[in-house]
Protein backbone atom coordinates (compact mmCIF):
# COMPACT_ATOMS: atom_id res chain seq x y z
CA UNK A 1 0.00 0.00 0.00
CA UNK A 2 1.37 3.24 -1.13
CA UNK A 3 1.80 6.02 2.04
CA UNK A 4 -0.48 8.53 2.35
CA UNK A 5 1.09 11.84 1.40
CA UNK A 6 0.88 14.94 4.03
CA UNK A 7 1.42 18.57 2.65
CA UNK A 8 2.40 20.85 5.69
CA UNK A 9 2.22 24.86 4.58
CA UNK A 10 4.06 26.32 7.30
CA UNK A 11 6.23 29.41 7.43
CA UNK A 12 7.90 28.30 11.06
CA UNK A 13 10.56 25.98 10.05
CA UNK A 14 10.89 24.93 13.41
CA UNK A 15 7.54 23.54 13.64
CA UNK A 16 8.11 22.40 10.04
CA UNK A 17 10.79 20.07 10.76
CA UNK A 18 8.90 18.84 13.72
CA UNK A 19 5.51 17.83 12.12
CA UNK A 20 7.26 16.65 9.34
CA UNK A 21 9.61 14.37 11.60
CA UNK A 22 6.78 13.00 14.07
CA UNK A 23 4.96 11.85 10.14
CA UNK A 24 8.03 10.16 8.77
CA UNK A 25 8.30 8.21 11.72
CA UNK A 26 4.81 7.19 11.04
CA UNK A 27 5.65 6.43 7.73
CA UNK A 28 3.71 9.30 6.24
CA UNK A 29 5.04 10.80 3.08
CA UNK A 30 5.56 14.50 3.40
CA UNK A 31 5.75 17.35 1.32
CA UNK A 32 6.48 21.41 2.31
CA UNK A 33 5.64 24.66 1.72
CA UNK A 34 6.14 28.04 3.20
CA UNK A 35 3.52 30.12 1.56
CA UNK A 36 0.20 29.79 0.72
CA UNK A 37 1.00 30.05 -3.13
CA UNK A 38 3.92 27.34 -3.57
CA UNK A 39 1.40 25.34 -1.34
CA UNK A 40 -1.06 25.72 -4.15
CA UNK A 41 1.04 24.67 -6.33
CA UNK A 42 2.10 21.20 -4.36
CA UNK A 43 -1.63 21.12 -3.63
CA UNK A 44 -2.40 21.19 -7.74
CA UNK A 45 0.84 18.73 -8.76
CA UNK A 46 1.02 16.25 -5.88
CA UNK A 47 -2.47 16.13 -4.84
CA UNK A 48 -1.76 15.01 -1.25
CA UNK A 49 -3.86 13.04 0.66
CA UNK A 50 -4.04 15.88 3.82
CA UNK A 51 -2.70 19.21 4.01
CA UNK A 52 -2.04 20.53 7.31
CA UNK A 53 -2.48 24.73 7.35
CA UNK A 54 -0.86 27.48 9.24
CA UNK A 55 -3.33 30.09 9.57
CA UNK A 56 -0.59 33.07 8.98
CA UNK A 57 1.31 32.73 6.21
CA UNK A 58 3.91 35.27 5.14
CA UNK A 59 1.67 35.97 1.47
CA UNK A 60 -1.86 34.97 2.44
CA UNK A 61 -4.43 34.31 4.87
CA UNK A 62 -4.65 30.70 5.18
CA UNK A 63 -9.09 31.12 5.13
CA UNK A 64 -8.55 32.34 1.64
CA UNK A 65 -6.14 29.38 0.67
CA UNK A 66 -9.10 27.43 2.68
CA UNK A 67 -11.41 28.67 0.09
CA UNK A 68 -9.48 28.46 -2.83
CA UNK A 69 -9.10 24.81 -2.42
CA UNK A 70 -12.48 24.15 -1.62
CA UNK A 71 -13.78 25.46 -5.22
CA UNK A 72 -12.23 21.96 -6.51
CA UNK A 73 -11.29 19.80 -3.88
CA UNK A 74 -12.36 17.75 -1.00
CA UNK A 75 -8.77 16.82 0.73
CA UNK A 76 -8.89 17.27 4.00
CA UNK A 77 -7.53 20.24 5.24
CA UNK A 78 -6.55 21.02 8.92
CA UNK A 79 -5.90 23.90 9.97
CA UNK A 80 -2.76 24.26 12.55
CA UNK A 81 -2.81 28.27 14.02
CA UNK A 82 -1.27 29.81 17.10
CA UNK A 83 -4.69 31.84 16.70
CA UNK A 84 -6.84 30.71 19.98
CA UNK A 85 -9.74 33.25 19.04
CA UNK A 86 -13.56 30.66 18.54
CA UNK A 87 -14.18 32.96 15.63
CA UNK A 88 -11.09 32.43 13.80
CA UNK A 89 -11.34 28.73 14.14
CA UNK A 90 -15.23 28.79 13.51
CA UNK A 91 -14.61 30.82 10.11
CA UNK A 92 -11.85 28.20 9.37
CA UNK A 93 -14.39 25.53 9.53
CA UNK A 94 -17.05 26.96 8.19
CA UNK A 95 -15.03 27.38 5.40
CA UNK A 96 -13.93 23.98 4.42
CA UNK A 97 -11.43 23.01 6.71
CA UNK A 98 -12.38 19.75 8.73
CA UNK A 99 -10.25 20.19 11.53
CA UNK A 100 -8.09 22.94 13.98
CA UNK A 101 -5.64 22.36 16.13
CA UNK A 102 -4.46 25.25 18.56
CA UNK A 103 -0.17 25.54 18.81
CA UNK A 104 1.39 23.84 20.63
CA UNK A 105 0.23 20.65 20.45
CA UNK A 106 0.95 17.08 21.24
CA UNK A 107 2.10 14.41 19.27
CA UNK A 108 -0.77 12.26 19.89
CA UNK A 109 -3.39 14.75 19.46
CA UNK A 110 -1.91 15.72 15.64
CA UNK A 111 -1.95 11.56 14.41
CA UNK A 112 -5.21 11.16 15.87
CA UNK A 113 -6.80 14.25 14.31
CA UNK A 114 -4.83 12.88 10.81
CA UNK A 115 -6.08 9.53 11.30
CA UNK A 116 -9.35 10.50 11.84
CA UNK A 117 -9.99 13.16 8.75
CA UNK A 118 -8.36 10.23 6.82
CA UNK A 119 -10.73 8.08 7.97
CA UNK A 120 -13.69 10.37 7.08
CA UNK A 121 -12.47 11.30 3.51
CA UNK A 122 -11.43 7.69 2.76
CA UNK A 123 -15.17 6.77 3.55
CA UNK A 124 -16.73 9.40 1.26
CA UNK A 125 -14.65 8.48 -1.52
CA UNK A 126 -16.16 5.12 -1.23
CA UNK A 127 -19.69 3.74 -3.62
CA UNK A 128 -21.39 2.43 -0.35
CA UNK A 129 -23.71 4.86 1.53
CA UNK A 130 -21.92 6.71 3.95
CA UNK A 131 -20.74 5.40 7.28
CA UNK A 132 -22.64 2.34 6.86
CA UNK A 133 -20.72 0.20 9.18
CA UNK A 134 -21.99 1.34 12.86
CA UNK A 135 -20.39 3.55 15.13
CA UNK A 136 -18.51 2.39 17.94
CA UNK A 137 -16.91 4.04 20.88
CA UNK A 138 -16.43 2.22 24.40
CA UNK A 139 -19.61 1.44 25.34
CA UNK A 140 -21.93 3.14 22.72
CA UNK A 141 -22.79 1.75 19.56
CA UNK A 142 -24.88 3.39 16.78
CA UNK A 143 -26.33 1.27 13.76
CA UNK A 144 -26.67 3.71 11.31
CA UNK A 145 -29.03 1.68 9.54
CA UNK A 146 -31.24 0.10 12.25
CA UNK A 147 -31.36 3.97 13.59
CA UNK A 148 -30.61 2.54 16.76
CA UNK A 149 -28.29 3.63 19.35
CA UNK A 150 -27.28 1.52 22.42
CA UNK A 151 -25.13 2.40 25.47
CA UNK A 152 -23.88 0.15 27.42
CA UNK A 153 -26.27 -2.62 26.31
CA UNK A 154 -29.40 -0.79 26.82
CA UNK A 155 -31.48 0.70 24.00
CA UNK A 156 -31.44 4.82 23.90
CA UNK A 157 -34.42 6.53 22.74
CA UNK A 158 -33.61 9.52 20.98
CA UNK A 159 -36.38 11.99 19.23
CA UNK A 160 -35.68 12.36 15.48
CA UNK A 161 -33.43 15.99 16.00
CA UNK A 162 -31.61 14.32 18.96
CA UNK A 163 -30.95 11.27 16.61
CA UNK A 164 -29.70 13.71 13.66
CA UNK A 165 -27.41 15.72 16.07
CA UNK A 166 -25.76 11.97 17.41
CA UNK A 167 -25.68 10.50 13.52
CA UNK A 168 -24.12 13.45 12.33
CA UNK A 169 -20.89 14.10 15.01
CA UNK A 170 -20.96 10.43 14.65
CA UNK A 171 -20.46 10.51 10.80
CA UNK A 172 -17.64 12.95 11.59
CA UNK A 173 -16.41 10.95 14.57
CA UNK A 174 -12.94 12.66 16.14
CA UNK A 175 -13.50 16.30 14.62
CA UNK A 176 -14.65 19.24 15.56
CA UNK A 177 -17.90 20.04 13.86
CA UNK A 178 -19.55 23.81 14.28
CA UNK A 179 -22.62 24.95 15.58
CA UNK A 180 -23.43 26.66 12.25
CA UNK A 181 -22.67 23.29 10.39
CA UNK A 182 -24.97 20.78 12.78
CA UNK A 183 -27.70 23.70 12.68
CA UNK A 184 -27.81 23.27 8.65
CA UNK A 185 -27.48 19.80 8.46
CA UNK A 186 -29.99 19.26 10.86
CA UNK A 187 -32.60 22.04 10.48
CA UNK A 188 -31.81 22.69 7.22
CA UNK A 189 -30.24 25.59 5.15
CA UNK A 190 -32.94 28.25 6.98
CA UNK A 191 -32.07 27.34 10.02
CA UNK A 192 -32.30 30.32 13.31
CA UNK A 193 -28.39 30.74 13.64
CA UNK A 194 -29.23 30.50 17.67
CA UNK A 195 -27.55 27.78 19.39
CA UNK A 196 -29.76 27.68 21.83
CA UNK A 197 -32.46 24.70 19.98
CA UNK A 198 -28.94 22.71 20.08
CA UNK A 199 -27.75 23.25 23.12
CA UNK A 200 -30.79 22.46 24.69
CA UNK A 201 -31.13 19.22 22.49
CA UNK A 202 -27.51 18.79 23.43
CA UNK A 203 -28.40 18.99 27.10
CA UNK A 204 -31.25 15.84 26.35
CA UNK A 205 -28.70 13.45 25.09
CA UNK A 206 -26.18 13.85 27.51
CA UNK A 207 -29.14 13.31 29.71
CA UNK A 208 -29.42 10.02 28.00
CA UNK A 209 -25.88 8.95 27.14
CA UNK A 210 -23.33 10.01 29.46
CA UNK A 211 -23.06 8.85 32.92
CA UNK A 212 -21.65 12.24 33.99
CA UNK A 213 -23.65 14.65 31.34
CA UNK A 214 -20.74 17.57 33.46
CA UNK A 215 -18.04 15.04 32.24
CA UNK A 216 -18.67 13.45 28.82
CA UNK A 217 -17.07 10.14 27.82
CA UNK A 218 -18.96 10.64 24.20
CA UNK A 219 -19.90 14.06 23.24
CA UNK A 220 -17.34 16.86 23.82
CA UNK A 221 -17.80 20.67 23.71
CA UNK A 222 -14.99 22.97 21.76
CA UNK A 223 -16.18 26.18 23.62
CA UNK A 224 -17.51 28.85 21.30
CA UNK A 225 -17.02 26.86 18.05
CA UNK A 226 -18.84 23.57 18.38
CA UNK A 227 -18.63 19.55 19.23
CA UNK A 228 -16.75 16.75 19.06
CA UNK A 229 -17.61 12.97 19.10
CA UNK A 230 -15.23 10.17 20.47
CA UNK A 231 -13.35 9.02 17.65
CA UNK A 232 -14.80 6.09 16.10
CA UNK A 233 -12.38 2.46 17.35
CA UNK A 234 -12.07 0.94 14.25
CA UNK A 235 -12.55 -2.77 14.22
Amino acid sequence: MSKCSVLIIEDEKNIQIFMGKVLKRHDYRVLYADTGSLGLEVICSQCPDIILLDLGLPDMNGDDLIREVRTWSSTPIIVISARTAEREKVIALDLGADDYITKPFGTSELLARIRASLRHSNRLRTDSTLYIRPYKHGGMILDFSKRLLRVNNEEIHLTPIEYKIVAYLAQNSGKVITYSAILSNVWGPYADGDNKILRVNMANIRRKIEDDPAQPKYIFTEVGVGYRMAEDEEE
